[in-house]
């Protein structure tokens, strides 16, 4: 099992982890609990895991967000809702957001039961030592319906990576600027977007991305170097192999087989249009 094993399994667990930040469901839910806007209800209903904690907290786990946009949402958001409560609002809206999604058979099929157990066990394995994030979702209760346990697990899975790769990120001193920068510089995610979305002002992404020209990763008009590309590649390899770990413990059979049953799960995320143009997470395979 090689590093393409962990991006393979990414690319069809993230489409599923993000309804909680792009389904409607989730807004509702969010709004419900009387969060003011998208962002209180981003913050909220991904960090409360974590439990009441500031808005510096969740921006070191996060990286990529200035501290100004964490700090509009946190710690006001758990004023309206105590973190207990935000997760049971957020397994409710992933449970109207999967059944409307993929159907009642769907939910309640022996395939989805099938598919909860593997990415539980995958998920109970992983080593979330140096992973905030993934063990505060790891140490979450084991939810009674599959679907929503299935929700559950790949969420654990997917911070699980997405720790890995802010470790690696620190490790090659790419600020969290500069890592949005390199990243749009691909073509994987829209530069725009992320700057805009993560609160990012014009003259923070000049800067990083002088940063880069002066690593001799970009050119002047902001295309890669080979140089760059090669930086941006050491980067992905790195997440990939840190986010290993959980499939080896699975074993390739079983890793295989959750592959497959979530393939069409992740194919209905990405077709039903929920997902936001300008692909801010940088999902690129084709066959999902």
């Amino acid at each position: 099992m090689g590093t393409s094993t962990a991006r393979a399994m990414w690319e069809r667990l993230e489409p599923v982890h993000d309804l909680v930040y792009f389904a409607p469901e989730a807004r509702r839910a969010a709004d419900d609990l009387g969060m003011r806007g998208f962002w209180m209800g981003y913050f909220a209903l991904r960090a409360a895991p974590l439990g009441a904690v500031p808005a510096s907290v969740v921006t070191a786990c996060f990286y990529v967000f200035h501290p100004d946009r964490v700090a509009r949402a946190l710690p006001d958001a758990w004023q309206y809702a105590a973190p207990p409560d935000v997760l049971a609002a957020r397994e409710r809206a992933m449970e109207a957001a999967m059944t409307g999604l993929f159907g009642p058979a769907v939910i309640t099929s022996a395939d989805m039961a099938e598919a909860a157990d593997l990415a539980w066990n995958a998920a109970a394995a992983a080593d979330t030592a140096g992973r905030p994030l993934a063990a505060a979702n790891q140490a979450l209760d084991r939810p009674r319906q599959p679907h929503t346990r299935l929700w559950q697990a790949l969420t654990t899975l997917r911070e699980h990576r997405g720790d890995g790769h802010v470790a690696t990120l620190v490790a090659h001193h790419l600020s969290p600027v500069a890592a949005m920068a390199l990243k749009a510089a691909t073509g994987d995610s829209d530069a725009a977007l992320l700057r805009e979305s993560r609160k990012w002002d014009l003259s923070d992404w000049a800067a990083a991305e002088g940063e880069l020209r002066e690593r001799g990763w970009l050119t002047e008009d902001g295309a890669l170097t080979a140089e760059g590309t090669a930086a941006h590649d050491a980067v992905e390899a790195q997440t990939d192999a840190l986010a290993e770990q959980p499939w080896q413990a699975l074993g390739q059979e079983n890793t295989a087989r959750l592959a497959e049953l979530l393939t069409p799960l992740a194919a209905a995320v990405r077709k039903s249009g929920v997902l936001p143009s300008g692909n801010p997470v940088g999902l690129t395979d084709t066959t999902v």
